[in-house]
């Protein structure tokens, strides 16, 4: 009796071993496209991106989009929760998986992370661009999953539970994003932005600003999760490395907290 084969299932990519060696590729396909024949060199990293998780080529808005989201969101700042576990990372000395690590676990939670993305497009499914529905659900939003592994949501998902006005920068991406697709989700944000806010009773958060621009890229909830995370590890990464420079010393969290004794002073 032969041995079952064993095989992998997927319909992104495909490999065609080297004919000298089994265990190296001599072609890899991306959804049909030949990665190092057809597409190195004649597509950029963010339409290669969406090809990966769409598997198909993005339109030139739906390029535009992703671009854009993808620069606002590449660096959330030293007052994102995220980037501040990486910066403690980097200071303390930890190595760089480490850092990515320790930025990844608040950035994916509830507050202002790519758990909150994922609620929020959840409501673009329920209430898509109805403002009714949006206003009947934005304060009364219900877990769909069977297993309690996140706690209680405590504001509405995508908007700011400590704002009291818009911030700018979501202002400016909002503007910026919602030109591009004169009748998608983020038009229509655009232009019933107060009305939810009113509803929520806090403003629009760049979070909010990111499903939004999913829902138009036609990602799903879990999907729009994970690539939220992905795209905003770079801001995290170079603070990191920063901050391993400059040394705890230098780092107003920790210098004031450390007493040593026996300082022997700076290198």
């Amino acid at each position: 009796m032969s041995k079952k084969k064993e095989v992998i299932h997927t319909k992104i990519w495909k490999e065609t071993p080297e004919p000298d060696n089994p265990f190296a590729a001599a072609i890899c396909e991306c959804s049909g496209f030949d990665v190092y024949g057809d597409l190195l060199g004649k597509i950029s990293w963010i339409q290669y991106l969406y090809l990966l998780f769409k598997l198909e080529p993005p339109t030139e808005n739906q390029a535009k989009l992703l671009e854009g989201i993808a620069v606002a969101i590449a660096n959330p700042g030293l007052r994102d929760l995220s980037v501040r576990a990486a910066m403690n990372g980097g200071v303390g000395g930890s190595t760089s998986a480490a850092c990515l690590m320790a930025a990844l676990a608040p950035g994916a939670g509830q507050y202002g992370g790519a758990r909150e993305v994922y609620l929020a497009m959840l409501l673009w499914e329920k209430c898509d661009k109805d403002i009714d529905k949006w206003q009947a659900s934005i304060n009364n939003y219900e877990k769909d999953e069977p297993i309690e592994v996140w706690p209680d949501m405590e504001h509405p998902p995508g908007f700011d539970p400590h704002g009291i006005s818009c911030a700018t920068p979501v202002k400016q991406t909002l503007q910026y994003l919602s030109a591009i697709d004169s009748v998608g989700a983020l038009k229509w944000l655009g232009e019933v932005q107060e009305e939810l806010e009113n509803a929520a009773e806090c403003p629009l958060s760049m979070s909010g600003i990111a499903a939004a621009t999913f829902i138009d890229l036609g990602l799903t909830p879990e999907q729009g999760e994970m690539l939220f995370l992905l795209l905003r590890l770079p801001g995290a990464a170079v603070h990191a490395l920063e901050q391993k420079q400059y040394g705890w010393r230098k780092y107003p969290f920790f210098a004031d907290g450390l007493v040593l004794q026996d300082d022997p002073g700076p290198k």
